[in-house]
């Protein structure tokens, strides 16, 4: 598409939203025929009307195989933007994802209370997250109120979601993955640890699905 055919698309379609259209492209190519389960952010919370919201919504697909993918909306240019055409990255240059064991979409709220915070996190202190980090917590379930080792985060490139050449630049989904403090105490004493953290679960598990109920560490 040319910038001139953008614009006249975006003159006459005032709700045009190629970003939101290359996510969703995206995990329809991963999930076939699967009818998302979407939960927006109210208007009026949106950081752009002067709220504390900076994603507009989540997408939850049911894989098929024992988990949920959720997806975020917002990290990336979402709607129809003169200066955003062609750019190198689509904002941020990249949504986030996590795969939970969890059979219903209900069941994974909290985890996109998680992804809130960590975008209001990016947008107020203009630093993004990149595969291979370390997100800490406070110590306690990344599920607030229930009893988890599960306390902390790391971050690598979705298992399975590809990155997406998009009118508004290059979209990456980067996936957030679950661990315990055990393990986040050996990634403090060694940044290597998250090699050797990464390898052990992609053992068990290739796709690095977050289980809550994960009662071992690997590390």
């Amino acid at each position: 598409m040319t910038k001139q055919e953008y614009m006249e698309r975006m003159e006459h379609e005032e709700d045009w939203a190629p970003g939101w259209d290359a996510i969703e492209a995206e995990f329809e190519r991963l999930y076939p025929g699967v009818e998302p389960a979407h939960y927006g952010t109210a208007i009026q919370a949106r950081a752009m009307f002067g709220g504390n919201c900076f994603l507009d919504g989540y997408s939850v697909y049911d894989s098929g195989k024992g988990y949920q993918h959720i997806v975020s909306f917002g990290m990336s240019e979402l709607y129809a933007n003169e200066e955003a055409f062609g750019g190198k990255y689509s904002r941020w240059g990249y949504e986030m994802t996590i795969k939970l064991k969890e059979d219903r979409a209900e069941d994974c709220l909290w985890a996109m209370d998680v992804m809130s915070n960590l975008a209001r996190y990016t947008y107020t202190t203009e630093r993004f997250f990149e595969s291979g980090e370390c997100i800490p917590g406070n110590g306690t379930s990344l599920h607030v109120g229930t009893d988890s080792l599960i306390t902390a985060l790391i971050t690598v490139n979705d298992t399975t979601a590809k990155t997406r050449d998009t009118l508004h630049g290059e979209l990456g989904f980067i996936q957030l993955v679950g661990i315990t403090e055990a393990e986040l105490d050996a990634i403090r004493k060694d940044q290597k640890n998250i090699g050797i953290l990464l390898e052990r679960m992609r053992k068990d598990d290739p796709e690095l699905i977050t289980d809550m109920r994960r009662d071992f560490s690997y590390i």
